[in-house]
């Protein structure tokens, strides 16, 4: 990496948890000074605006997140029901971290992604409709492998489990009780055993 590069960098990952807590629109540059230690000429040397840091700040986090969760979807794991158990228990093992560096950036991002930042909206669209394109393509080798049954549809489910792992995130977030997010989890694992898993007799 350049000196550019890593100082662009820096900036990225001492605001990544500012960002993600107090607001993509709400942090302000001296909030982002404060963070780094630079002056808010150095700040405007590596980004054109607020809004370009705060953009790549968004794909920074939402990333880190989608490369835990993809990894959780991972050939390590022997089967299908293996990967989608995997997934819940990403989740389960890894909520207090999320919850500490703000929660959720998908879910954080999506209630400032109006018409006030069209760009943030557009890339929370794409992260979302890419978390369920993962799931949905595991669901498919599993019916390609005859571990889940054929005649479900692979995308209703995927959409399904980020819906309520989302949602679990929020009550529990907002009410600082994480048992809401074991209730969508294991609602998850229900669903799995009962709806998907096919039984091999």
């Amino acid at each position: 990496m350049s000196k550019a590069e890593k100082t662009k960098q820096f900036i990225i990952e001492k605001t990544a948890t500012l960002f993600n807590t107090k607001g993509y629109i709400s942090t302000s540059l001296s909030d982002i000074t404060e963070a780094t230690g630079l002056t808010k000429g150095s700040i405007y040397a590596n980004f054109e605006n607020k809004d370009q840091l705060a953009l790549e700040v968004y794909k920074y986090n939402s990333g880190l997140l989608g490369k835990s969760m993809s990894k959780s979807l991972g050939d390590e794991f022997p089967t299908t029901i293996d990967k989608l158990n995997a997934f819940v228990n990403f989740y389960r093992k890894n909520w207090q971290l999320v919850f500490e560096t703000g929660g959720c950036p998908l879910m954080n991002a999506s209630t400032e992604a109006d018409d006030k930042f069209p760009t943030l909206k557009k890339q929370v669209t794409e992260s979302f409709k890419g978390w369920i394109k993962n799931i949905t393509e595991v669901i498919v080798q599993g019916q390609k492998k005859g571990e889940i049954y054929k005649d479900l549809n692979p995308n209703e489910f995927g959409s399904l489990f980020i819906m309520l792992v989302e949602g679990g995130i929020l009550l529990s977030k907002t009410t600082g009780d994480e048992k809401y997010l074991n209730l969508a989890l294991d609602r998850i694992l229900l669903i799995i055993d009962k709806e998907l898993k096919q039984n091999i007799s």
